[in-house]
């Protein structure tokens, strides 16, 4: 008789789920998969730097097991890498230690709701002012501080102020890379945000392609933000008086 595959503890869902090569379309790559778990049992030896069986001991499996899954992750992380290949993370056969605290709205429809995922069930709070309390928002800026101007455009901004709401602490994110570019700077700049870790980005306009790479990696997108300071920006979407844009407000426009 087979014995059941033991379920694989993971601390928190993954924050990106997808790479890819840069500069080149996703319908010529081919795909390589790895599994929720076998990013854990990466973080855990390479990020957390544990030794293999303490590691084991948190995703409740055995050591001999834990040995498979990080060799699996580290055959799929190399062959991304060296043949230029895309990345998918997802699937597996595990169990979350820790719900995330926030889910991106970019997969739900625009009237469906947006409940809670702690363990209580439904957040106290409504879904919004939920989402407004996690929310790591990325301002298109004129400066790295908070009373810097908002640069109204989004991708050839000089960078990104990146707050995290729950603290109100604050980052600056360069944005050079964009600004040199020729074409694409819009997408590059949504590789930017997203690579930070933004689930929210405030700006002035956003052209079309830019704005279907955001949604792609799950970045809500608030336009037409011109004349305000960083400060005021988020300050105005966490009262509620910003809502997310349904499409690009510049057709065509380098942004």
């Amino acid at each position: 008789m087979v014995r059941p595959r033991k379920c694989r503890l993971v601390t928190t869902a993954p924050k990106v789920d997808y790479f890819k090569p840069r500069g080149v379309p996703l319908r010529e790559l081919a795909e390589v998969r790895l599994s929720v778990e076998e990013l854990e049992a990466l973080r855990l030896v390479e990020i957390e730097n544990l030794e293999h069986e303490k590691a084991a001991a948190l995703m409740n499996i055995s050591r001999q097991t834990f040995g498979r899954v990080l060799s699996a992750a580290r055959q799929a992380v190399a062959r991304a890498v060296v043949l230029g290949q895309a990345l998918r993370i997802e699937g597996g056969d595990y169990a979350l230690k820790q719900a995330p605290q926030w889910a991106p709205r970019a997969e739900l429809a625009p009237d469906q709701p947006q409940v809670g995922l702690g363990p209580g069930g439904p957040a106290a709070d409504s879904p919004q002012t939920e989402e407004r309390k996690m929310a790591k928002i990325a301002v298109s800026s004129e400066g790295p501080t908070l009373d810097d101007l908002v640069d109204p455009r989004f991708g050839r901004a000089g960078g990104f102020v990146l707050v995290d709401t729950s603290t109100m602490e604050s980052s600056y994110l360069d944005n050079g890379i964009s600004q040199t570019r020729a074409q694409g700077a819009g997408i590059q700049a949504a590789e930017v945000v997203a690579g930070a870790g933004a689930t929210v980005v405030l700006t002035g306009y956003v052209g079309p392609k830019a704005f279907q790479a955001l949604r792609a990696a799950g970045i809500q997108v608030v336009q037409d933000l011109e004349g305000l300071t960083i400060r005021q920006a988020v300050e105005k979407f966490q009262s509620g008086r910003l809502k997310p844009a349904q499409g690009p407000n510049r057709e065509g426009r380098r942004a």
